[in-house]
């Protein structure tokens, strides 16, 4: 029983793992979206640079959702860059 439980707390971890994931692309796309987007879906004049307030707010809450990313990446690197020692036999 202890067992199953474990199983699924680890399917449960790996199921918030892919959300955390797709939260910075998320974000970035509505960044991305809201700096094209014309001056009647927000009301705020976007001065001298073409990006608003609203885009400003989703590039910022991509960045602070990258850790998962970077932890990602950081994980392949150091199981790329892992020794691979022979055992005996092979």
């Amino acid at each position: 029983m202890a067992a199953r439980a474990k199983i699924e707390d680890a399917r449960t971890y790996r199921i918030g793992d892919w959300f955390g994931l797709a939260a910075a692309p998320t974000f970035a796309a509505m960044a991305w979206a809201m700096a094209g987007a014309p001056a009647g879906i927000c009301a705020s004049d976007a001065g001298m640079l073409p990006v608003d307030g609203m885009a400003w707010m989703y590039l910022l809450m991509s960045l602070f959702h990258l850790p998962p990313w970077l932890r990602l990446a950081s994980r392949r690197h150091a199981a790329a860059h892992r020794p691979h020692t022979q055992t005996e036999g092979d």
